[in-house]
């Protein structure tokens, strides 16, 4: 014990729960018996002790929710529970590495720290505007070529190399939406006034008309063209949490109308998902660090694809996999609810991802 320990009053009790100490540490809750406020040092071990200790939760959790699919699942749900870090902690501490590797932006998050970036020049301005010209004239001649050999009807030539035009006269026509008889909602933006036309707004469905009226769409063609779409896709990557948080439940109940007789509650199959996810988070989060670090040793371009594209095929076994180890069924009907669990698990992505879209787009 340190001479400050020492000056300190001795307390016969926890001072977090009460329980009569019978040593430096607590029994029931495992505070500390001393009352002297933590040092620095002390704090920071606390924050980062689990990064560099080999035999912490941290790397006692990370390793085989890497390596052994299925196994953290099995464990937790058989009582072997305190060796590992808390599932939705873990959830929690993957996806918020993961959005900070994937998306996080220096430039843009600190811009007042950086310089900006010096305005173009007029021999790159125009540098730019003939490579832009040069690309149209070469597009218009493969269009004409191919309509001249029959690959493209007259119809759909004419409409290409009107867009072309367009392009040409800076204006930028986009479909967002479209019905089976390809008359959607189209967008028509001029780059001279910077004003924003919108047509087949009553292609869309009555309850999202009465969210995106005319006016509206208008405004936020104009937004979006002025900032190139930086802040609807900003939106769109802060609603991919809450998107993917959303998905957690769905595909829990999907899990459990695919095992009727596991006599396992809703909770369980939640479980499976959140470490499905928390591995997912994590695999991307290598995959993106790998890419970053062949850059800057120069691995040859061949190497980094083929370890990419690996590991991009070991999610879905992964999934297979530990669908087998959690669940405990033989090949063929594992399979069979992998194929179903597989759709269900796009469908629903595909949607939460639509409405994270709409919301940013509602929301502009």
């Amino acid at each position: 014990m340190s001479k400050r320990d020492a000056e300190l009053p001795e307390h016969q009790d926890c001072l977090n729960c009460g329980t009569r100490l019978q040593g430096q540490y607590c029994g029931h809750c495992g505070q500390r018996a001393t009352s002297r406020l933590i040092s620095l040092y002390e704090l920071t071990r606390d924050a980062f002790g689990d990064m560099f200790e080999l035999d912490s939760r941290l790397w006692r959790t990370l390793i085989p929710l890497l390596l052994r699919p299925g196994q953290l699942t099995r464990d937790y749900l058989e009582g072997r529970r305190a060796r590992y870090m808390p599932p939705f902690r873990m959830y929690l501490v993957l996806s918020v590495i993961f959005f900070i590797v994937a998306f996080f932006d220096p430039r843009d998050d600190f811009s007042l720290l950086f310089e900006p970036a010096p305005p173009p020049t007029a021999e790159e301005v125009e540098a730019e505007e003939v490579d832009k010209e040069e690309a149209l004239d070469q597009a218009e001649a493969t269009i004409s070529e191919l309509a001249a050999t029959g690959v493209l009807d007259d119809e759909d030539a004419k409409d290409a190399l009107s867009a072309i035009e367009e392009e040409r006269d800076g204006e930028s026509s986009i479909t967002l939406y479209s019905t089976e008889e390809d008359d959607g909602l189209d967008f028509d933006y001029d780059e001279d006034t910077r004003e924003c036309t919108v047509t087949g707004v009553d292609t869309l469905p009555d309850w999202l008309q009465r969210r995106l009226t005319e006016d509206r769409l208008e405004q936020i063609c104009e937004r979006i063209a002025v900032d190139k779409g930086k802040a609807i896709v900003g939106m769109m990557l802060d609603n991919i949490p809450v998107a993917l948080i959303v998905l957690l439940p769905v595909m829990a109940l999907v899990l459990k109308a695919l095992y009727p007789l596991s006599r396992r509650f809703f909770v369980e199959h939640l479980l499976f998902f959140v470490h499905f996810h928390s591995f997912f988070f994590l695999i991307l989060t290598l995959q993106i660090l790998f890419s970053r670090l062949a850059g800057l040793v120069w691995l040859p371009g061949w190497a980094v694809a083929l370890v990419l594209v690996a590991a991009s095929f070991y999610i879905p076994v992964y999934l297979y996999k530990a669908m087998r180890r959690v669940y405990g069924q033989g090949h063929l009907m594992t399979m069979m609810k992998y194929v179903v669990l597989v759709v269900a698990y796009a469908a629903g992505a595909t949607f939460t991802m639509l409405g994270a879209t709409l919301f940013a787009l509602l929301s502009l």
